[in-house]
Parts: C-alpha cells; structure tokens; sequence
C-alpha cells in the first residue's frame, strides 16, 4: 500500500516495539520487593497500569510536569490500594524505576525481524514522547539502536505528540517531506492523528484493542507491516 509512496519510517517507541508493560511489571516485581512493600504485583499492576496512561495523557496534554507525572502516578496508586507509602520512599520508587526501567530488554513479537526487512529498503526514524534520559538506553539494551538514523523524543522537541512540531522536527532532521513519510504506532491520538496533522501517512498498530476506526490502516501483529511496505 505505501511501498511506492514512502522512503521513509518513523516509529514510536514504548508499546510499538519496546514492550513498556512487560519491562515495567518487571522492573516494579524488582523495586517493591526491594522496598519491602507488600502489594501482590498483580494488584499493583491492576491500578497503575490505568492510571500511568491517564497520567501520561495529562503530561502529553502539558498539563503535568514531569516530576509530577512521576510522583503523582505511583501516590495515586498507593493511595487507591490503601497502603499508606511515605513521599520519601515515592519518590524512592520513582528514581529507581527509572534506573532500572531500560535494563529490561523485552520486545514485540517480531520487532526485529521486521526491521531487518524494512533497513535495506527504507530510512528508519524513532519520535517517542519518552523521557530523554532512557529511551537511548532502551534502544541500546534491546539491541535495536543501530535501526534507526534519527531519535526525535519529546524533550528534545520542547513538545509531545500530538503537538504537530515534533513530527515537523524529525522530519527536518531526516530531511524528509511528509508525503514519503510513515508513521508507525499505538496511540490513535498522539500517534496517528497526530501525524496526520502534518501530512505523514499512518499506520495503527493497535496493541490496546482500541475500537476499529477509519484514521489510518490497522495492524494487530508487527509481522503485518510487510503487506504494506
């Protein structure tokens, strides 16, 4: 479908290739234990993984510092569980998450093979509204940095996906003009939509089982990006 139209990819990065759920359960079975906290992870997951999405939605929107994201995600939970935790030890947590967070290196299903295929054939790029200071290690630790020409991240931008200017600064770096461009991702909003804006075309890699819409082709499986490049 875009073989003909498009030289180059931009990928985000936690849950599209980088498997953020699986890398962050592990590395809070590492930080609670070591803190002594006595939250069953199934328990803790079941509250914090909703609520660091809204979260992250509040952040992408500017509507929350990142030191508030932090902290603010792992009170709430915390206090949802009734297990009084100190800020002390919440920010603690926080700081090791963190550290810990890209020493795990699990991937999608098919995420290398898949950019084995696509390297010899197209430019690939990452845009991530991750932080700065982790993303390059997650690229590193997983064995997939050497993909990728260009690493636009939010911090970088001043800005996060949706904002159109993060799309527009990876697309000066690359040097690329949006009509033979694609984006690759799992957020309808920041993602798909907001690569539209700028006139990239899209495809939805719909890892959430968001309801069928009509913005941008969608895949289940990253092994279904070779029918459309």
């Amino acid at each position: 479908m875009f073989k003909n139209l498009v030289t180059d990819v931009f990928f985000d990065l936690d849950h599209t290739l980088w498997d953020f759920e699986r890398n962050s359960s592990l590395t809070f079975e590492r930080i609670l234990a070591e803190h002594g906290i006595q939250i069953p992870l199934e328990n803790f997951l079941r509250v914090y993984v909703p609520t660091n999405l809204a979260f992250w939605k509040l952040y992408r929107e500017e509507k929350i510092t990142k030191e508030a994201l932090r902290y603010q995600r792992l009170k709430t939970v915390f206090d949802q569980l009734g297990h009084p935790v100190s800020d002390e030890v919440i920010h603690s947590l926080s700081s090791e998450y963190i550290n810990h967070l890209s020493s795990y290196t699990h991937l999608f299903p098919d995420t290398v093979a898949v950019l084995n295929y696509l390297r010899p054939r197209y430019r690939l790029h990452i845009i991530t509204n991750g932080f700065q200071e982790i993303q390059e290690k997650k690229l590193k630790n997983s064995g997939i940095h050497h993909f990728f020409e260009h690493i636009v991240d939010s911090e970088m931008a001043g800005v996060k996906k949706p904002n159109p200017i993060i799309f527009e600064l990876a697309l000066d770096r690359a040097k690329v003009h949006p009509q033979k461009s694609l984006m690759i991702g799992d957020s309808l909003e920041a993602d798909i939509l907001g690569a539209k804006s700028v006139g990239l075309h899209t495809l939805h890699f719909n890892a959430h089982g968001n309801p069928v819409h009509d913005h941008a082709p969608i895949i289940t499986q990253l092994r279904e990006i070779k029918s459309y490049l």
